[in-house]
């Protein structure tokens, strides 16, 4: 008989002591009938959570040698823990799972047939989601404009649920992105690419660990990742405005020179059109900062997470950071 294959499951969590168990029997059950095909692997990233869940995880970790640490010196953000989840999966392809189990483990039998056939990328995609009406709208509208300002098709409502192939596991971790937006790098890698409609549930347990600034984050990073569109739009304002404001100036000195027409002077209009002027520029000298500020941090150099203890312990010479050959 052929080795089996093996499949890493790749599960960023931070202060989810309520899930680590309920996450770790439903998938163990899911994964029961599989193992005649498949061996895997369970690799948590712990983003320095402040209550139980480290201790719960080394816990099982001794019961179940499938099961791998790394837990970072403090909380580096939900990219770069997965990016560096990735990058020390071991298996052929890579399943990311949150722990809350509001992406079913269920669907990773119709995750793996899919990528028997040959797709490199098998993702989610959320027909239904239970979450209020103001986020709800607030994503939609986020799928719609960065697709319509990126120059590759990004999937809508695809989150990070998601099966990838080795090869593009390689490609994105050789990456030195220090800001990564992974659902822009693995659409941008191509290879063939499907998505498999489910209804994400509510969580049951606990909290979001979300705030509003960090959904805010991750969108503009997905945005200034994906596209330099913002830049030129810049450029194509201040250029419209430099016309018009010739304009003007043309129709005024014509009204005074051929017709002698002379106007009062205009505190208002002189007022608001130098603030607009100034809100323009305070607009986009920020946007070209927020790509000046990416410019700095990749050329800043240091890991994009730094490791604080790793389960085994044995495995700790052999943990990767992403960007790093070693």
């Amino acid at each position: 008989m052929a080795d089996k294959k093996l499949i890493s499951f790749v599960i960023p969590v931070f202060n989810e002591q309520e899930n680590i168990e309920p996450f770790l029997d439903t998938l163990n059950a899911e994964t029961a009938g599989l193992s005649d095909r498949y061996d895997f692997e369970i690799l948590f990233t712990d983003n320095h959570s402040t209550d139980d869940t480290f201790k719960m995880l080394n816990a099982r970790a001794e019961k179940d040698k499938r099961i791998r640490v790394i837990r970072f010196s403090r909380n580096f953000g939900y990219q770069r823990s997965i990016l560096t989840a990735y990058a020390n999966a071991r298996g052929d392809a890579a399943i990311q799972l949150d722990c809350d189990l509001q992406d079913p483990p269920s669907l990773v039998g119709e995750f793996l047939r899919l990528w028997e056939e040959g797709n490199a990328v098998v993702y989610g995609i959320r027909k239904t989601r239970k979450e209020g009406w103001l986020l709800h709208t607030a994503r939609r509208a986020f799928y719609r404009l960065v697709d319509a300002l990126a120059d590759i098709d990004l999937p809508h409502h695809a989150g990070d649920f998601r099966l990838v192939d080795r090869k593009i596991l390689d490609l994105i971790t050789a990456s030195q992105d220090r800001n990564p937006y992974l659902r822009g790098m693995i659409a941008r890698c191509g290879f063939k690419q499907v998505g498999v409609p489910y209804d994400r549930e509510s969580r049951q347990r606990g909290i979001s660990k979300f705030s509003p600034g960090e959904y805010f984050s991750i969108a503009f990073d997905g945005i200034v990742s994906q596209s330099v569109i913002p830049l030129r739009l810049a450029t194509y304002t201040g250029l419209i405005v430099a016309m018009v404001t010739f304009a003007a100036v043309l129709v005024y000195f014509l009204g005074h020179a051929m017709f002698g027409a002379t106007w009062p002077p205009g505190f208002a209009t002189q007022t608001m059109l130098i603030l607009f002027g100034i809100s323009v520029n305070a607009l986009f000298l920020g946007i070209i900062g927020e790509y000046v500020a990416r410019i700095y941090q990749q050329s800043v150099k240091g890991p994009v997470t730094i490791v604080e203890q790793v389960v085994p312990r044995k495995d700790r010479s052999g943990v990767k950071m992403p960007g790093n050959d070693g």
